[in-house]
């Protein structure tokens, strides 16, 4: 059964954790966080933060103080509100973020390009297996940006909804100058530092995109926003 997830693929420095961020910002995510608040106390799990959300009616219940009922905790698939005896899915008020890289050199205690180095390609690639075993075991209503090769994990489908962010590669290399630490970007990304052999692998791969894809948006030279309504505008939340 396919998780209520986003799952954003696409060419290394396409701008998956770009977007990621900013939709974000759009939906009122949080990260990788949780809170609990309970009659005006507020306990933080991780790097949470409070806010407010609204109720059956639609009015908006702000942050709770001493004098308010209100209590309701947040994680990862759902938050429970005490005076309503109610548990929502956390795509009715909060959205998550994480990134499949991230993840990965959280897992090993060292960069992606160190992996490469020492380990081989084959070796990442079966920690991004592992990875995306684990999201679809474990993760929901959450936004997954993913490195330029995890498209061709077989349970891809069960873990969301995929969305292909496409551009030329030369978008994508024009788009990674122009970053302020562009230098960076690109010594994180083992498989770019050949360009001629680049090209060939963006050529090889642009077709795979496509074929896994549920929803693909042009982001080439486009205003974030406008992207990011865009991917808003067409997932259809469960």
């Amino acid at each position: 059964m396919k998780k209520n997830n986003i799952i954003l693929i696409g060419f290394m420095g396409v701008g998956k954790g770009t977007v990621a961020r900013a939709m974000v910002k759009e939906v009122e995510m949080v990260g990788l966080k949780s809170h609990f608040r309970m009659g005006g106390k507020e306990e933080v799990c991780g790097n949470g933060t409070l806010v407010p959300y609204k109720n059956k009616a639609g009015t908006e219940v702000p942050v709770p103080n001493e004098g308010n009922k209100e209590a309701g905790m947040v994680g990862i698939n759902s938050h429970f509100r005490e005076d309503e005896k109610e548990e929502v899915g956390i795509n009715s008020h909060f959205q998550y973020v994480i990134d499949t890289d991230d993840l990965i050199e959280s897992m090993e205690n060292r960069a992606i390009k160190k992996i490469f180095a020492v380990e081989g390609e084959a070796y990442f690639r079966n920690l991004e297996k592992k990875t995306a075993l684990w999201l679809e075991s474990s993760v929901d209503n959450t936004i997954i940006s993913t490195g330029g090769g995890f498209y061709r994990q077989e349970n891809l489908k069960n873990i969301g909804t995929v969305i292909y962010l496409k551009s030329s590669f030369d978008g994508i290399l024009k788009r990674i100058k122009k970053a302020p630490n562009a230098k960076n970007k690109l010594k994180k990304r083992p498989l770019l530092q050949n360009k001629k052999e680049a090209m060939k692998l963006y050529d090889t791969r642009v077709k795979e995109y496509e074929r896994v894809a549920d929803i693909i948006v042009d982001v080439e030279n486009r205003d974030l926003k406008l992207i990011v309504k865009e991917i808003l505008g067409q997932i259809k939340w469960k």
